[in-house]
């Protein structure tokens, strides 16, 4: 099938079709939703008198903050930046008295003797020596304890090839005379570039007289892309549902796709996640397949892409458990560069939004959260049996092959309950199909139904604080929420901005299977009643977003949060980076600090060590659903008539030296 295919009457790009999946919500459980929760939540404790809107606020906003909001307003912000304006146009802005650097554009080399960029003759041989496309997660890893030099990972999520290719997509008209997007042939050629282009980028950085630039003959460099040969391990590895043709031990896979969010672990890896794979899968299955209950709860194969008309493995009529080996956490060491990389099975398979893994303070074994981005579907966290070793890298390396996944439960009193997915506890046995835990983690999300965990609003980016003993849920929004559903903390049928849960761990023990919870923000433009939406009463028009995907903790503990959703029609700004305020009289408040260029996504923010240094990245710029290689809605970053728009990397540091904000 054609990777741009049509969807109500209109032709849809690789962004419009990823939006469209994520707003489908497959899951058919009568689990309770998160809107379910919190209204009756709210009900129990007497908030449902006065309006909607002050309703909402005063989830998140103290009684005495409400009662005192314009000396609220006077109160001192711990970020201390001129907020910027919000708006849309071809450039990205940030803070005054901050430069924002472009660090690496799509095609830049990646080790010396890399091609240079030419992209009127790609290849796939030059894209797997270049960086590779639609940089979304950035992490830091310091060299020898250092935040002006270490190491850069990256991860590519996927490809816009009518923004890559040139004289490949046109502008045309369809069959009511408006504009649409005309596509060329999906060739050998160009599956293998974008394939190339896929997967992610280590690279060795280093800041010199205050600027900040890549390491071209580092030894630590390295591309990964989907074709880079992985081992399986965990309680799913060499199961017979991950074995294939070309594989039929079940431990070895070639590549990994859609990696969206991702983490650092605490020995120094690099964590890829596997979110929306079902979109590579072409072919079918028969309804009485093995295979067919499972895939159809994940939407494969969704066949966004023509991978399977020129690589039989991505074909599942041909090889049915290929999808099975994709949807893992993959876990990469970027010391060895001739290391391979490992998909870790005990963390579970579904649409991985992020990993962020932490040592917990209370017992020393590894805590990692993650979101499955999808409407409806759930938050879970990993706890690792053995202890973190930190006076030994090397025995922690298969520390994420052991331990519990548990699935959150939102409970009206405030509690979460973390359910453990054990093989044999509960419904997951024998008589519900599950033969194993292999079977129990292959289908994650049928074994977290059973358990009645709760239907949350697309989660995102799942970020432990340890500073503070919380944890920030990533709610995008849930524009399947049907009008006779809203309620006074989620008010909005079609609920197209979002909202930002709190978690705090009983006693600061991240391990805790009993945690409490709270609406740090209900997103959107407070000005709007009917909106409901619940920032501090001091946030301007500048501060208020919507749709918070991925978000960052610095070393103080403060919160900042990046978009995805945000352009001149839904809220007539772009996306961006807000600083927000988690605790005191400004709880809820928010600053824009930086934004992103027409059509980008903002993702990836993360901080040096020492908060001197913030790293962001640019995803698909001038991509405004009508934009084609030769007519991009901006040309950013180069700005040069003979170069496409490049998804990149931005660095952003404080003029004269000093922490961000």
């Amino acid at each position: 099938m054609n990777k741009y295919i049509k969807l109500d009457d209109e032709i849809k790009t690789p962004t419009d079709i990823r939006e469209e999946s994520e707003d489908v919500g497959r899951n058919t459980s009568d689990n309770p939703t998160m809107g379910d929760i919190i209204n009756r939540r709210l009900s129990r404790r007497g908030f449902l008198s006065g309006s909607l809107a002050v309703a909402a606020i005063s989830t998140t906003v103290s009684p005495i903050a409400l009662l005192a909001a314009s000396e609220a307003r006077a109160a001192t912000t711990s970020f201390d930046f001129e907020e910027i304006m919000a708006g849309v146009d071809e450039k990205h802005y940030v803070a005054k008295g901050y430069d924002a650097d472009v660090l690496l554009r799509w095609g830049d080399k990646i080790f010396a003797d890399s091609p240079e960029f030419d992209p009127m003759n790609q290849s796939a041989e030059s894209q797997a020596k270049q960086f590779g496309y639609n940089n979304d997660y950035v992490g830091f890893i310091p060299l020898e304890g250092s935040s002006e030099h270490g190491i850069l990972v990256v991860n590519h999520e996927y490809t816009n090839a009518e923004l890559m290719f040139p004289n490949w997509a046109t502008i045309g008209k369809d069959g009511e005379g408006k504009d649409k997007v005309n596509n060329g042939v999906f060739t050998k050629e160009i599956v293998d570039i974008e394939m190339a282009a896929h997967g992610g980028t280590v690279i060795e950085i280093k800041k010199t007289d205050g600027k900040w630039a890549p390491v071209l003959d580092s030894k630590y460099n390295r591309r990964i892309t989907a074709t880079t040969e992985m081992l399986i391990s965990g309680p799913a590895a060499g199961h017979e549902r991950l074995q294939t043709n070309a594989d039929a031990s079940g431990t070895k896979v070639f590549g990994t796709l859609n990696n969206c969010a991702g983490g650092v672990t605490p020995w120094g890896t690099y964590i890829m996640a596997e979110e929306n794979f079902h979109g590579y899968f072409g072919g079918s299955l028969s309804e009485d397949h093995r295979e067919a209950a499972n895939y159809e709860r994940l939407g494969a194969p969704a066949g966004w892409y023509s991978w399977a008309e020129h690589h039989e493995r991505f074909d599942v009529s041909k090889e049915p458990n290929e999808a099975n080996r994709f949807g893992w956490i993959v876990e990469v060491d970027p010391m060895d560069p001739t290391s391979m990389p490992v998909k870790r099975t005990a963390l579970g398979r579904f649409k991985h939004e992020g990993c962020e893994t932490i040592v917990n303070p209370v017992d020393n074994r590894v805590v990692s959260y993650s979101g499955d981005d999808e409407r409806f579907d759930y938050t879970y966290k990993f706890v690792s049996n053995a202890k973190f070793n930190a006076e030994d890298r090397a025995a922690n390396k298969d520390i994420l092959d052991d331990g519990v996944l548990h699935v959150a439960k939102f409970n009206e009193d405030g509690t979460v309950d973390w359910m453990p997915m054990i093989f044999g506890e509960g419904p997951l046995t024998a008589q519900n199909g599950f033969e194993s835990q292999a079977d129990v983690l292959i289908e994650t999300r049928r074994a977290a139904d059973l358990l009645g965990a709760t239907k949350m609003d697309r989660p995102e980016d799942v970020q432990p604080n340890l500073t503070k003993g919380t944890v920030y849920v990533m709610l995008t929004n849930n524009t399947r929420r049907k009008a006779g559903d809203e309620n006074a903390a989620n008010p909005r049928a079609d609920n197209a901005f979002g909202h930002i849960i709190e978690i705090t761990e009983t006693g600061g023990d991240f391990a805790s299977t009993k945690s409490t919870w709270e609406i740090l923000l209900k997103c959107g433009d407070p000005k709007v009643a009917e909106v409901g939406a619940s920032f501090h009463p001091s946030t301007t028009d500048n501060g208020w977003f919507g749709m918070p995907d991925n978000c960052a903790v610095d070393a103080e503990g403060r919160l900042w949060v990046s978009t995805d959703g945000n352009d001149k029609e839904k809220t007539g700004r772009t996306d961006g980076l807000w600083a927000v305020e988690t605790e005191g009289e400004l709880r809820g408040a928010s600053k824009l600090f930086f934004r992103v260029p027409i059509g980008a996504e903002m993702c990836g923010p993360v901080f040096t060590p020492d908060d001197e240094t913030l790293f962001l990245a640019v995803q698909h710029p001038g991509d405004d659903g009508l934009a084609t290689f030769e007519n991009p809605a901006t040309r950013w970053p180069d700005f040069e008539d003979n170069l496409p728009t490049r998804p990149s990397v931005v660095v952003i540091t404080k003029q004269g030296g000093g922490k961000i904000a």
